[in-house]
């Protein structure tokens, strides 16, 4: 059985249009000290970073560079004691170096995909008006997950297992006697279940409004997650966050109040707050109930996910054509470049947003989702008769600054403390410094003053 604690993993989240998994153990590609061989972030806040790693060395080079040896033993001594620790600290620069240049690849690869894909939505939806049969067919795709992963697996790793062996391994996600029957239907069904409705919610919600204000209310999720995970899994109460929650709610209200109150984008604010909401479910119950997961688990669980998706969800797209809910009169006026480049893009946003983490930080990744709305309000601008007025520019400002405030830490004050000492410690010791001199010049004026007496 795997220990549960208290906390929603991050990042998992957000698929589709955003459902990650949530924290994911393993690998040690992250971090070679601490606990970071852990795949995942805080996940509702936005992803917590690997804790950095002890500064006993850092401290110790310091003070060593601060002693000059007199004699030469003394110095081959402070150069065998220096030298790693030196060298310590320039590779742990040139690492960090290297995982904030691939964040930034990151986060322009999670901006493009998800703003794109949400824009070829809006394409494909006014030319094909199924969101639910769009839905099921992007879900499709997922069954990709595992052959990526283990395509990567085959490059990366030293040791090599058969495609049967690694798929084998990562069944023990499931429990012990591995994908069975039963845990096919209680551990895998009812999180496609939350991911179909996440998705179909959201494509939905563009016919309505536009995909500026989709993307944005979208970014409440994560305030949604907060909530839910202080609520069901008791995570640690953080008053900046519940700020941030506060913010997210008056921005939909503002986002409402934007249009007028008309029913037309009442009703596709609805959608999103409610795909935001199926969104946040999915990835609090997924730590409540599954907990964490490797690598190659996330990879397998989500093409379990489509395999859901052909088995019990084809069946209704299938109903609703032939009812003409969702209907289209030939299969040659489907605009399947339209639906591929959706898919694909939707497929890449997932996963850049599930295991992007392996090369860079989790907060980097959330960045990059919050980057989109921006990107999505200059195409509006362009393509759509938008009104970005002040009331909804306001709501979008507040959305996007309590997604912010949720991707800090848990232990942000205690740095801003830490920081606030140390400066006024510095400045307390420069004043000190100042007098110090001031008086030692006194001192040699008075000294070097001629006497007058007689």
């Amino acid at each position: 059985m795997k220990k549960h604690s208290a906390r929603v993993a991050p990042l998992s989240a957000c698929n589709s249009p955003v459902l990650t998994l949530t924290r994911v153990e393993g690998n040690s590609c992250i971090c070679n000290h601490c606990e970071t061989g852990k795949v995942g972030t805080r996940l509702p806040f936005g992803t917590a970073a690997v804790r950095a790693t002890s500064n006993s060395w850092i401290l110790g080079g310091a003070e060593l560079e601060d002693h000059h040896p007199a004699s030469p033993a003394l110095a081959e001594t402070h150069n065998e004691v220096n030298g790693p620790s030196s060298q310590w600290f320039w590779k742990q620069s040139i690492a960090q170096m290297k995982k904030c240049s691939w964040g930034i690849v990151v986060i322009l690869c999670v901006c493009s995909s998800w703003s794109g894909s949400t824009q070829l939505a809006k394409s494909t939806l006014s030319r094909f008006d199924a969101p639910l049969t769009l839905t099921w067919f992007s879900t499709n795709w997922n069954f990709l997950f595992f052959p990526i992963y283990y395509v990567g697996y085959i490059i990366k790793s030293d040791e090599k297992q058969s495609p049967k062996q690694k798929y084998q391994e990562c069944c023990r996600f499931f429990g012990d006697s591995g994908l069975t029957l039963k845990a096919f239907f209680t551990k895998a069904a009812p999180f496609g279940v939350l991911w179909t409705l996440t998705n179909y919610l959201y494509l939905h919600a563009i016919k309505k409004i536009n995909t500026t204000d989709v993307s944005a209310l979208f970014c409440c999720n994560k305030a949604f997650v907060f909530l839910l995970s202080w609520i069901v899994l008791r995570d640690k109460f953080m008053g900046v966050r519940i700020v941030a929650a506060i913010f997210a709610i008056a921005g939909i209200v503002m986002m409402t109040y934007a249009d007028g109150f008309h029913s037309h984008s009442v009703i596709g604010i609805a959608l999103v707050v409610g795909s935001a909401s199926m969104s946040a479910l999915y990835k609090v119950l997924f730590k409540l109930l599954l907990g964490s997961a490797s690598f190659g688990e996330a990879a397998l669980f989500l093409s379990v996910l489509g395999m859901f998706n052909v088995l019990l969800v084809t069946c209704i797209p299938i109903i609703l054509y032939f009812t003409k809910v969702e209907y289209w009169s030939s299969f040659e006026k489907i605009p399947w470049c339209l639906l591929c480049g959706f898919s694909v893009l939707q497929l890449t946003f997932n996963i850049l947003v599930n295991f992007g983490i392996a090369i860079t930080y989790p907060t980097l990744i959330s960045c990059g989702i919050v980057l989109s709305v921006p990107v999505n309000a200059v195409v509006d601008h362009y393509t759509s008769e938008i009104v970005f007025n002040s009331v909804r520019v306001i709501a979008i400002v507040i959305i996007g600054l309590g997604f912010f405030l949720l991707l800090l830490p848990e232990d942000w004050d205690v740095y801003i403390i830490k920081l606030l000492t140390r400066l006024k410690v510095q400045k307390k010791e420069e004043s000190d410094g100042n007098v110090t001199t001031g008086t030692a010049l006194q001192i040699r004026s008075c000294t070097t003053r001629p006497s007058f007496a007689h």
